[in-house]
């Protein structure tokens, strides 16, 4: 088994999952639906092409919580809309919730290692432009290491490891000094939140709706996957106070 590790880090970022007319929310962590449309932007693949989609929502994902976000809301006022009658104009109120300051280690896994690597060269490549779940949310570093010394500390990329194994051992992608040097410190850490794909017979499942289907603007469509819930202790090794080499499988 093989997997991608991916960093996904940015001032603001916005996983909608029951986002409709007024209201825009935000999960507290990535969703699949935006992590395909994210592969879906390095790939090239529009949102028409409906089989592309399928196939990236089918590899298996996980995430750790490296940072959690604080929660924000915009109260947005946008005048002049003109109504559905056409006979005028009115002003619309929207709430937009987004992430504030979060950051995720998202690990991606499947048998097909070549798959992997394509997408590893497509997120340092890019064919159109990445965001973190909505156009005005760009990265704030890259997604995975392409090797340099001094780049940004960021996802190690293709490994052969599992995902569980991954999410388990990452190095922590926190990249504040003072804040590594703190909870170097400290005796009682706060283990790492995960979320993790799982089989529908685990008996800790619970069901996500964001497996996307179809991306078409007239057909957009979710099916349902089973996550579970769990946890990883930051212990001194996933801690480290300087940038640490990629050692991936490509």
């Amino acid at each position: 088994m093989y997997s991608l590790a991916l960093c996904l880090d940015a001032p603001m970022q916005s996983w909608g999952t029951r986002s409709r007319g007024s209201i825009r929310d935000t999960a507290r962590e990535p969703t699949k639906s935006g992590v395909v449309g994210l592969l879906a932007a390095a790939l090239g693949i529009p949102r028409d092409r409906t089989s592309s989609l399928v196939k990236l929502s089918q590899l298996r994902m996980g995430i750790r919580v490296d940072r959690e976000g604080i929660l924000e809301r915009d109260y947005q006022v946008t005048q002049n809309v003109p109504t559905t009658t056409g006979g005028g104009h009115r002003t619309a109120l929207s709430h937009r919730y987004y992430l504030a300051d979060a950051l995720f280690l998202v690990v991606l896994e499947s048998e097909d290692a070549d798959r992997l690597a394509k997408i590893q060269h497509a997120l340092r490549a890019p064919v159109w432009p990445l965001f973190l779940g909505r156009r005005a949310f760009p990265p704030a570093r890259p997604l995975v290491a392409s090797g340099h010394y001094d780049e940004a500390r960021t996802g190690l990329g293709l490994t052969d490891q599992p995902l569980e194994a991954v999410l388990a051992t990452h190095p922590w992608l926190e990249d504040r000094p003072e804040v590594c040097t703190a909870e170097r410190r400290r005796a009682d850490r706060d283990p790492l939140r995960t979320v993790i794909d799982c089989d529908p017979a685990d008996p800790a499942a619970e069901l996500r709706m964001d497996v996307p289907l179809s991306f078409k603007s007239d057909d957009r469509r979710y099916a349902a996957r089973t996550v579970r819930f769990g946890s990883v202790p930051l212990t001194d090794e996933l801690i480290t106070t300087k940038d640490t080499p990629c050692t991936s499988a490509s």
